[in-house]
């Protein structure tokens, strides 16, 4: 078991920045993916960044790539997301995630993040 405890979100004025933070506990040694997901009213949950772990491999939606930036801290027990030049899109309730090495799945419950003008 995983748990995930996400925060950092609020409001963000166009074009500005913001960072969420996520704090993992529990079997954290058996986590191989770690990443931040978003879901907009009316529309699916989408994959916003991850980051594999044994790799360090990082993955961006076309829509936030070379504006978002995932990282980790050094003992893998905090990701976080630096939201950069955010956009009216950006809104949403952006989830933490991990996928295990044997396939399971955990989520955080959100953390909602809304873009004024």
């Amino acid at each position: 078991q995983v748990y995930l405890v996400e925060s950092g979100g609020g409001l963000v004025q166009a074009g500005g920045s913001l960072n969420l933070s996520c704090a993992l506990s529990g079997a954290t040694v058996r986590v191989n993916i770690m990443g931040w997901f978003r879901q907009s009213p009316g529309k699916q949950r989408e994959m916003v960044a991850t980051i594999q772990k044994n790799v360090e491999f990082r993955k961006y939606a076309e829509s936030v790539r070379g504006r978002f930036a995932i990282s980790r801290a050094s003992n893998w027990q905090t990701v976080d997301l630096q939201m950069g030049s955010v956009k009216f899109e950006d809104s949403g309730t952006y989830y933490c995630h991990v996928r295990m090495y044997d396939g399971v799945e955990y989520w955080g419950r959100g953390t909602r993040v809304t873009v004024t003008n």
